[in-house]
């Protein structure tokens, strides 16, 4: 007798005990299983939130992982030790429903406990509902012998692709392992992204390129082994070369162009995490470089997603590249009264008492030019931490050079126009 037999016969029984009065038994056993196994799983929570923080990583690993499949195996594993006690006395379909049913619950919580050791996000949460439905549908359609011929309905629906023939079933099934490679791969490329991450002596940007590179090398991998395995035949592929040829030469070459660049940003290390540039009218901190764009967060907390294609083909202005330390400069203008001297020297103690002013190289004021309402001057200073702003700085240094100029008695001029009127009578 095959397991379609067997499972169609599970369900007359069935139906069969539903119409017993007997059947209680079966509902009240399969009911203090369950309780049993939820007040065990909440055991199971409470004592994993009282735990040693300073327990071992696989030690905190494993903890999390027993606790999403403490229920459905606990539960399970109390089905399986009471149907044989309750055989003796009572027919047990009910509870040889519910095995298959937890043993699916059990795999589909021990998948996606992997997958959140290397994905997170809102989306996993609904996809972990949509799957743990489908995986039941499919259970269902099992346990009542329908699967199969559903399965011969999905095969008689083909069609030919170059030299092989292709069908509905063959391409689910090429789409599932695909996507059980794929899975598999960013675990893989998480865990060795991981590992390159903590590695002490690699820049940070090789670090990135690398983890890419593996990533993408795994996940092309996980293609070409994945269709494989269902008989798909890669050469069936050459089919749809040239029309994604043709896209990428036209509607893509853009973002390839992107994607290009951002490897070569990551791998001559002009442009790192932390650099203060500037590029068009663009100018921030840079706090995420990905294969793709730049992210630029601008002193007034705007963040501004730059094209590597932009950076890679402009003039960047790298305020950190070699030397954290930039020169600013303040002009300033005086009537031509003035003591030149006297304001100068102003001018400098002004800049030199600030905290963010360096010592070396010195401050230093000069004479610019001789202005129409007055004397330009101009006083220039460094600083080492350009990531940090200059406005506030020169604010404060503005301030105390007009705090100087009014205890001197040194005016700012303004300009002012002389009109003539001419009487012509």
């Amino acid at each position: 007798m095959n397991a379609n037999s067997q499972f169609g016969r599970l369900l007359a029984d069935l139906w069969s005990d539903l119409q017993q009065p007997d059947v209680i038994w079966q509902i009240g056993v399969l009911a203090c299983c369950l309780g049993i196994a939820w007040l065990f799983s909440y055991v199971v929570r409470s004592r994993q939130a009282h735990a040693d923080p300073t327990a071992t990583k696989a030690a905190q690993l494993g903890q999390r992982g027993f606790k999403r499949v403490a229920f459905p195996l606990s539960a399970l594993l109390l089905v399986l030790v009471a149907r044989p006690l309750l055989a003796q006395w009572h027919h047990v379909n009910l509870l040889s429903l519910a095995v298959p049913l937890l043993s699916s619950l059990a795999v589909i919580r021990s998948v996606f406990f992997v997958l959140r050791l290397s994905f997170s996000g809102p989306w996993l949460a609904s996809f972990e509902r949509t799957f743990a439905a489908f995986a039941w549908a499919v259970v269902a359609l099992h346990i009542t012998g329908l699967l199969p011929e559903l399965i011969d309905l999905l095969e008689s629906i083909g069609f030919t692709v170059g030299k092989q023939r292709l069908n509905v079933w063959m391409i689910l099934q090429g789409i599932a392992t695909v996507l059980a490679t794929l899975l598999l791969a960013l675990w893989a490329g998480g865990a060795i992204e991981a590992r390159l991450m903590a590695a002490p002596g690699l820049d940070s940007n090789l670090r990135t390129v690398f983890a890419r590179l593996v990533r993408a090398v795994l996940i092309v991998l996980a293609v070409l082994v994945g269709l494989p395995m269902v008989g798909i035949d890669l050469t069936t592929l050459s089919v749809f070369g040239g029309a994604l040829g043709v896209g990428l030469g036209f509607g893509l070459q853009k973002i390839a162009a992107n994607y290009i660049s951002g490897f070569i940003i990551l791998l001559d290390r002009s442009i790192r995490i932390g650099d203060l540039i500037a590029v068009g009218q663009e100018r921030g901190q840079v706090t995420r470089i990905t294969t793709r764009y730049t992210v630029l967060k601008g002193m007034t907390g705007v963040e501004a997603i730059v094209p590597n294609e932009v950076l890679v083909g402009s003039v960047v202005e790298n305020e950190s590249f070699t030397d954290t330390r930039v020169r600013i400069s303040l002009p300033v203008q005086v009537a031509y009264s003035t003591d030149l001297d006297r304001a100068m020297a102003i001018m400098i103690e002004a800049a030199t008492v600030q905290a963010r002013v360096l010592a070396d190289p010195s401050v230093k004021a000069f004479v610019i030019a001789f202005a129409d309402s007055g004397i330009s001057l101009e006083v220039a200073f460094w600083v080492d931490d350009p990531e940090e702003g200059s406005q506030q700085l020169r604010s404060d240094i503005n301030l105390a050079i007009w705090r100087g100029f009014e205890t001197a008695g040194i005016s700012i001029p303004f300009p002012q126009r002389e009109i003539r009127i001419i009487d012509r009578q």
